[in-house]
This record gives structure tokens, sequence and C-alpha cells, in this order.
């Protein structure tokens, strides 16, 4: 088949997701925003969120304005192989904050309306808060596939450029989405956890008020957050998942194929996936719906219907797409395929079995509430170390699987072992892409959760019957199971994406080096690279942890200044300032978040230029290893702890206002970090310093002669 004929079918994947998405966006705003209270609550955060993301998106830009500038300064002197490379930064920046702010402004809309729908029934409210989920799982994937077409037919009918050259060129595009990624996914996150800890340390345990009271004043900030962390930065997050994904898969195929002259079809099949995918998210979201008075394990199920048809409908016309586009004695990369897409389901499984309280290990967290709060959260760090073996089980399994069947051979006696080791690569690449390839409904399913969580808010402010409150928290308990889940399919498919942009910065370097690079490990370059980046992901994760602290701690004072000095309070008879806390966050969310996202491109620049191109190998490889496991770790145990504190909310241990309530609100508060802040960034900051490596190679292997001698 004519494989280059074919990659329109890109542009009408995209038009298909970003159509369905506009269809979802209108079927929220049909539904009605309630009471005037409530309608002023909503738009007291929508106001908050915005403002943030004006701000947010300025800061940015200055530091991308830089970034551009020193990409063009590398282009004039020949140190980048296109000077597409500058403008695709910006293109991927833009295309990830827009994905973030689609989903956050259909969120702040979908919150208000969740809450009145939940007023009439659970499925009405889970109705509402999953269209809007569908809107930012469907923008995403719409604006990726977007994005990669359009640079397509830039490179190949504009440029004229062949296969190899548009798939290693289009790999390094992913930089711009990655590093727009950082920042939304740091910033939105020390935001939001700043305005959650203090919201809860000061209101919760201190003065014993129930969560979103409106006498808090951090409570609408704590709602803000939810809307710029939990679904602007996790937008960014997935988008740059998404594409990077497919554009490594690009760059492998191309190599690997390439003497079949079949290097554009290898090109076209993991575009035709996520097309597919986008279809079959499609048809999944219509399974998912729900009765009244249903408990968490059936409110899991009508998700999991949906999301695991999705992923069997793509397995399925997964076969017939390779058959056509790679030929039948190339059928070993459906298997590939086959075990990308089982990896995925797998790992959101074993994620809901570590982290949903309809399961034992977060009911026996909860359990640990009993002999206080050093016992939650020794009990929840064991049960996040405890929750990374499955993953890096099912990780490694899905490696050596699709390696093997797409015609890898673990052996170097044969001889066609680059071609077959070039293959073997390919399928990890596909692997990843078939992870992501329903990635429409699974981030449907976990944007979600943010709006049911600020619905909750806003049904306790505006006092709405403790009926629509129970039906809401329902919703936002499992909004943070489908959260976790969520960041186990970004975690594991960064682990595989990241293998692959290793070994394509491996082959940019071959090509600009001369000799033979020795990556073993008795060579103390790589394994000083080794060091570094195992060291960097704790560095990372303990400025961002810090970033919160310090953010946190502004918001306690706040808050407690408040209680002291504004009278009334406390009664209902005055209102507390709510923009200060607003503003407090924001303010610690621009400034914490530069320092840590600027690591990810200053560290493996460096660390190439001062030791050279093989401790950038062993950087990328302590990195991706330590990140993977330390970022499952953390939102797992996040991810138990805040809903081991919901189980207790519930009416287990004594319900709210217990001693085991107090002691779940601690663990909680040291959770929240763990996996809406420093976790999933963890992932981005994997892939960015592959990506950042393979750019600025031409860079360090010019200055890096004038260190090593």
């Amino acid at each position: 088949m004519n494989a280059q004929s074919c990659f329109w079918i890109g542009l009408a994947g995209a038009l298909a997701a970003l159509a369905f998405a506009f269809r979802q966006r209108r079927k929220v705003l049909r539904f009605s925003e309630g009471t005037p209270q409530m309608a002023q609550i909503a738009a007291a955060i929508r106001k908050g969120a915005n403002a943030y993301l004006r701000r947010q998106y300025r800061t940015v830009a200055r530091i991308f304005a830089v970034v551009f500038a020193l990409l063009l300064l590398l282009a004039a002197f020949g140190r980048l192989d296109s000077w597409f490379i500058p403008f695709a930064f910006v293109t991927g920046g833009c295309w990830s904050a827009l994905s973030g702010f689609v989903g956050m402004r259909i969120a702040t809309a979908a919150n208000v309306r969740t809450a009145n729908a939940a007023h009439e029934s659970l499925n009405q409210g889970l109705k509402v808060a999953f269209a809007s989920g569908a809107v930012m799982g469907f923008t995403v994937v719409g604006l990726g596939l977007l994005d990669i077409s359009i640079w397509f037919h830039v490179l190949r009918y504009g440029a004229g450029l062949d296969a190899q050259t548009i798939a290693h060129t289009m790999v390094m595009f992913g930089m711009g989405a990655s590093f727009m990624a950082l920042f939304a996914r740091v910033g939105g996150g020390i935001f939001t956890k700043a305005a959650d800890v203090g919201a809860d340390l000061v209101g919760k345990v201190e003065a014993g008020i129930p969560e979103d009271d409106p006498r808090n004043p951090a409570t609408i900030a704590d709602n803000v957050g939810d809307n710029v962390g939990d679904v602007a930065g996790m937008g960014a997050d997935l988008y740059e998942s998404y594409v990077g994904s497919i554009l490594a898969a690009f760059a492998l195929g191309a190599s690997a194929y390439s003497g079949e002259d079949l290097a554009w079809n290898a090109m076209l099949l993991p575009l035709a996936i996520a097309v597919v995918g986008v279809l079959c998210s499609i048809a999944g979201s219509f399974l998912i719906r729900t009765k009244e008075n249903t408990g968490q394990r059936a409110l899991l199920g009508t998700l999991r219907r949906g999301t695991y048809s999705a992923a069997l409908l793509s397995a399925i016309l997964a076969a017939p797409l390779t058959y056509f586009i790679l030929g039948l004695e190339h059928i070993g990369v459906y298997l590939a395929i086959l075990a990308g897409l089982a990896a995925g389901c797998a790992i959101g499984y074993f994620t809901e079995r570590y982290t949903s309280a309809s399961y034992a290990p977060t009911r026996n967290l909860a359990d640990a509430t009993e002999t206080g709060a050093g016992t939650t959260v020794i009990g929840g760090l064991s049960l996040g170390m405890k929750s990374t073996a499955a993953p890096v089980l099912i990780v490694g399994a899905a490696i050596i699987l699709s390696f093997l069947a797409a015609g890898g051979t673990l052996s170097t006696d044969a001889a066609d072992y680059a071609l077959r080791f070039d293959r073997g690569l390919y399928g990890i690449g596909v692997a990843a892409v078939g992870m992501l390839s329903t990635l429409g409904i699974t981030l449907a399913t976990d944007a979600y959760g943010p709006v049911a969580d600020n619905a909750g808010g806003i049904a306790e402010m505006s006092g709405l019957g403790e009926e629509v409150r129970d039906r809401t928290d329902a919703l936002d308990s499992l909004g943070n199971t489908t959260a976790a889940t969520g960041k186990g399919f970004a975690i594991g498919s960064a682990a595989l994406t990241a293998l692959a942009l290793l070994v394509s910065y491996v082959d940019v370097v071959k090509v600009r080096v001369p000799g033979t690079l020795d990556l073993s490990l008795t060579n103390p370059a790589v394994l000083v690279g080794l060091f570094i980046g195992a060291m960097l992901t704790f560095l990372f994760a303990a400025m961002t942890m810090s970033g919160v602290q310090t953010a946190a701690q502004a918001i306690v004072q706040e808050v407690r200044r408040q209680f002291r000095e504004i009278t009334g309070i406390m009664d209902g008879s005055a209102q507390p300032d709510y923009a200060a806390c607003v503003d407090l966050c924001t303010k610690g969310a621009l400034h914490e978040m530069v320092l840590p996202s600027l690591l990810a491109v200053t560290v493996p620049v460096l660390t190439g230029i001062f030791l050279g191109v093989e401790a950038v190998v062993g950087l990328l490889c302590g990195v991706t290893v330590t990140g993977f496991l330390m970022a499952v770790f953390m939102s797992n145990a996040g991810g138990a702890w805040d809903n081991a504190k919901k189980y207790i909310e519930g009416g287990s241990h004594g319900g709210k206002g217990s001693e085991c309530h107090k002691a779940a609100v601690i663990g909680d508060t040291v959770g929240d970090p763990f996996k809406d802040t420093s976790g999933p960034s963890l992932n981005i900051l994997i892939k960015l310093m592959s990506t950042v490596s393979i750019v600025f190679s031409g860079l360090v292997i010019t200055l890096s002669p004038f260190f090593l001698g």
C-alpha cells in the first residue's frame, strides 16, 4: 500500500476527537448552574483559576522566549538538525498549554452543574462530570494528532524531506510540549496542594470544621487548585505523553524498516493506532452510566466497562491495521501493540487495587489510624513501596514481549543482530502507543475527578442537602482512584517512551561522533552519569515537595490570622478574605516552580559538556529507572492516603471529627504533594531530559572536548 498518501488519517482522527469534545461541551453547558449562590461560588473559583493561568503563562512565555532564541542561535551555527526545531518547540508548548486551558475552562463550568445535577441523582452527577472529563480527554488527543499531522505535512510536502529525516526531526519536537507540561504540573501541583494542605490542617484539624466549609478562608483557593493543578496541569502532562509516544515510534520505525522500503508504513502504523483508539474511546464513553445508591465497586465497574471495552475494540482493530500497513511477515508487531494495551490495563487494575477503598490495602491503611498519625504515615509509605512491584514487572514483561514479538533478539550472535535489534525497539515504541491509544476515555475518567471534588465543595458552601454531598463524595472518592490510574498509564508509557528516546539519542550521537561509544558500566563516565540521574530524581522530588511546604506554611499562617483577626468568621456573621489565600498560592506556585523545572534542561547539557556523551546515556538510564519507581510509589501512596481519609469520612472508624479522622487527615496532607505534585511531574522529567539531550547533542559534542581534553 502507498503509505505516504494515508497520513491524512491523522487529521481525520483529530477532527473526530475535537468534534466529540465539542459535542460533550455542549452537553455539559445545557445543564443548569442551580441557585444564584452556587453560581456566585463557581464564578469565584473560575476567576481565581483564570487569573492563575494568565500569570503562569506569562512567566513561562518569558522562559520559552529565551530557549527559542537559544535554539535559533544553535540552528544558525549548524548545531541543530533542522531549522524547524525552534518553531516546533514553540508550537508544542502552545498546544500543550491549550490542552490544559480548554480542560480547565470546561471543568470550571461543569463543577457547579455537577453539584446541581447530583441534587437530582447520582447518575446525573456522573453524567455531567464525565462529560466534562471527556472534553479534556478528547481535546488532548485531538490537538496531539493535529500537531503531529500538520508538522508531518509541512515537512513532507512543504520541505520535501524523506521518511528518516522527518522521523528524526519530529522526535525532537516533543521538547516544547514536555517543557510546558513540566511547568504546568509543578506550578499547578504546588498551588493546589499548598491550598489543600493549608485548608485541611487549620480547618479540619485545628478548627474542627468540615471540608469546604465556607468559613475556611482557604476553601476557594483549594477549589481553584483542583482546576489549575489536577485539570490544567494534567492535560498538559498527558498531551506530551501522548505526542511523545507517537513521535518516538516514528523515529524507531523509520530506522528499523528503511531497508525494506517500509519506513513510511512503520511511521503510519502508530498514527493509525492512535486514530483507531480515538474512535474506540468514543464508543466506550457511551457505556458509562450508573444507578442510584450504588457503591464504590459498582461505580468503579461502570468506568471499567467503558475503558476496558475501548481497549478491547482497539486490540481487535489493531490486527487488520498491522496486516494492511506492514504486511503478514511483520504481524508480530501486532503482538507488541497487544502487549502495550494489556500492560496499560494491568497497571490500571493494580493501581485500583492499591488506591481504592473497595480493596484491602486502603482499608488496612484506614485501620492504621486507630493508633494515630504516625502509624498512618508509616502504613502509607509501606503501601506505596509495595505498589511498585506490579508496575515494574508489568512494564518489564511488556518490554521483553514487545521486543521479541516485533522481531528482536536477545542474542548478539545473530548475523542480522543490528536489524533485529532495531525491529525489537520499534515493537517497544508501538507498545507505548498501544498503551496510550485509548487515552481519550482514560483521561476522561481521570479528569472528571477534580470536577466532582469541586462539586462537593460548592454543595457544602451553598448549603445543599446531605444527600448531595454524599453523592459528590462518592464521585470524588472514585475520582481519586481513576486519577491514580491515569497517572499509572502516564508513568508506564513514560518508561517505554524514555527507552525509545534513549535509543534515539544514541543513534544521533553515533552519527556525530566518530569511533565507538563505550556504554559499558565499567566506563567511569557512564557510572557517574547513572549516579547523577538517580540523584536527580530525589533532588527534583525534594524541591517540588519543599515548594508545597513553603507555600502551604504561608497559607496556614494566613488562615490562622484570619480566624484570629476577623471576628465573626466562625459564627458566619463575617466573610473570610478568600482572595488573599488565592493570591498567596499563586505567588508561591510561580516562585517555586521555576528552579526544579529548569533542572531538566540544564543537567543533561552540563553533564554532557563536562563528562561527555557516554555520561548522558548513564544519566538518562539512572533518572528513568529511579524516576519510574518514585513516581509509582508517590502517586499510589498519595491516592491511598486520600481514599483512606474519605473511607473514614463515610462513617468508618468513628467518621468525621474522630481521632481516626484527624490521623487520616495528617496522612492525606503528606500524600497530597506525593500524588499531585512530585509524583506525576517525574514522568515528564524522564521524557523531557531525553528530548533535551537529543536536541542539544550538537552543542554538547562541540563543547565537551574543551573540558575532556
